[in-house]
């Protein structure tokens, strides 16, 4: 487990700021590769290890760097919903109506759409709780998280690996 500490620390980290307003925007593009970077990097000066970082190693700390940041980032998002009984859904309920009425599908596929929706936003309103939002956001963290976080992995691998290259030489 130690072996994987930077990964969840950084994780978290990267899950509080995947819920505050402005930073959440650029979540899944900025804020998960560059924590998968930090989670190499604190890996190396953890271990002051500074030798070449396999691409696999690069992988697996991005991929659990994700992990962790979708499973914090949701529970977190959770908890805030709960309390305060309002979200992005919530509040841009009106605006998505209008959307949904102009995709060009069948009526019986918009009213559908619209009820769950409307379902989702009651429930989140009287109660703070909806398992459907939960689990959307949730699968939604955990595909995009992970996917950005491997990307992140291999980049920052080959970064630290060209940067220990120049400091050897």
């Amino acid at each position: 487990m130690k072996k994987y500490l930077s990964p969840l620390i950084v994780g978290f980290g990267a899950g509080v700021l995947s819920i505050v307003p402005v930073a959440k925007s650029f979540g899944c593009c900025l804020i998960i590769p560059v924590a998968a970077f930090i989670a190499l990097l604190l890996e190396q000066k953890a271990n002051n290890d500074y030798s070449k970082i396999e691409i696999k190693q690069g992988l697996l700390f991005g991929l659990l760097t994700g992990l962790y940041a979708a499973l914090f980032g949701t529970i977190l998002d959770f908890f805030i919903t709960f309390i305060t009984k309002n979200n992005d859904i919530v509040a841009t309920y009106s605006e998505l109506q209008k959307v949904i009425n102009q995709f060009p599908i069948s009526e019986n596929l918009k009213d559908n759409v619209m009820n769950i929706l409307g379902n989702v936003v009651e429930s989140i309103r009287t109660s703070g709780i909806s398992l459907i939002y939960t689990f959307s956001v949730l699968v939604n963290n955990l595909v995009l998280n992970s996917v950005f976080g491997m990307l992140g992995g291999i980049i920052g691998a080959q970064i630290l690996n060209s940067r220990n290259q120049k400091n050897i030489t």
